[in-house]
């Protein structure tokens, strides 16, 4: 399968702006008071790591394909492991 860049790009995009999305919500969830609001940050925060895990095996499958050392998946591959590992590290804020 040949990496398609444009497709590796739009997920760079994506994982960008589902990165700054989880900070935001983060933020939101130290500040509110409001139960309901808190419930509703919890499941997208939820959400988007699961998005943000699909779009991490399928950098992987982009990655493991191509023989070059240097390339968008690779990178992709990088910044959605360090998101995933930013979200598992901070998970204790929802508990």
């Amino acid at each position: 399968m040949k990496e398609s860049q444009s497709l590796t790009n739009n997920l760079l995009m994506e994982v960008e702006v589902l990165s700054n999305r989880l900070r935001y919500i983060k933020q939101s969830y130290k500040t509110t008071e409001n139960k309901s609001l808190k419930g509703r940050l919890f499941s997208e925060n939820k959400n988007i790591f699961k998005r943000v895990n699909e779009i991490y095996r399928i950098a992987d499958l982009l990655n493991k394909n191509n023989t070059e050392k240097v390339n968008f998946s690779n990178l992709l591959v990088e910044i959605t492991k360090r998101i995933l590992n930013e979200n598992k590290f901070e998970s204790n804020l929802f508990l």
